[in-house]
C-alpha cells in the first residue's frame, strides 16, 4: 500500500469491495485492524488460527451445496452475502450458498463469531468426519495456490494430496483447539 518493500513473512488486508488481497508492511496493515478505519473500504485480515475436530454441521452443508469434494470454505462478504468456495486445479471454484446454509454453518460452529470479510469457516472431511477451522482468508487462498500448483492428471497426483494433508497438519498444530472435550 505505502510500496515499502516487504518480507516474506507479511500482513495482508482485504478490500472489501472487490474481495481482493493487498499484502501489506505492519503499519498499513495495523491502520486498519479497527472497525470502520479508512472508511470501511479495507479490513486488516487477522491471523488467529481456530480448530474444532468435529462439526456436526458439515454433512447438511455439503448436502445443500452439492460441493463435489472434501474441502471448502464459507465467508460472508458485507457487499455479495455468503459465499462458499472449493479449491480445484482451476483455481477457487464458487458454489451456491443459502442464507439458510450459512446460519446453519455458523450456528454449528463451535469456533465462535467470524469477521465479516476477513475470516472464513475452512470444512474439510478427515478420518470420515467433518472438521472445522477459523481462518484468516489468506489461509483459503494458501490451500487453493497449492492445489493449483501441485495438481497432476485427473485426480491430483500424490504430491498434492501429501501438501493437503501437510497443510491440515500445520493448521491443527497452530491452530486454537476450541468445542473438543479431549482438546
Amino acid at each position: 500500500m505505502c510500496a515499502e518493500p516487504l518480507w516474506s513473512a507479511h500482513s495482508h488486508v482485504a478490500n472489501v469491495e472487490s474481495r481482493s488481497i493487498l499484502c501489506t508492511c505492519r503499519p498499513c496493515y495495523l491502520l486498519f485492524t479497527h472497525p470502520g478505519s479508512g472508511g470501511g473500504k479495507h479490513r486488516a485480515v487477522p491471523e488467529r488460527i481456530r480448530y474444532a475436530s468435529e462439526f456436526s454441521a458439515g454433512e447438511r452443508i455439503w448436502e445443500a451445496t452439492q460441493i463435489p469434494v472434501g474441502t471448502a470454505f464459507l465467508f460472508h462478504s458485507t457487499v455479495s452475502g455468503p459465499a462458499a468456495f472449493y479449491p480445484s486445479p482451476a483455481g477457487a471454484t464458487e458454489s451456491l450458498l443459502p442464507v439458510s446454509v450459512w446460519e446453519d454453518a455458523i450456528a454449528g460452529s463451535p469456533l465462535g463469531v467470524l469477521e465479516d470479510d476477513v475470516e472464513a469457516l475452512l470444512v474439510t472431511r478427515h478420518s470420515g468426519r467433518f472438521e472445522c477451522f477459523a481462518v484468516p482468508i489468506t489461509t483459503c487462498y494458501e490451500l487453493v495456490g497449492q492445489v493449483r500448483l501441485h495438481w497432476r492428471g485427473f485426480d491430483g497426483g500424490s504430491e498434492v494430496w501429501e501438501r493437503i494433508e501437510s497443510f491440515f497438519a500445520d493448521l491443527r498444530d497452530r491452530g486454537e483447539r476450541v468445542g473438543d472435550d479431549d482438546g
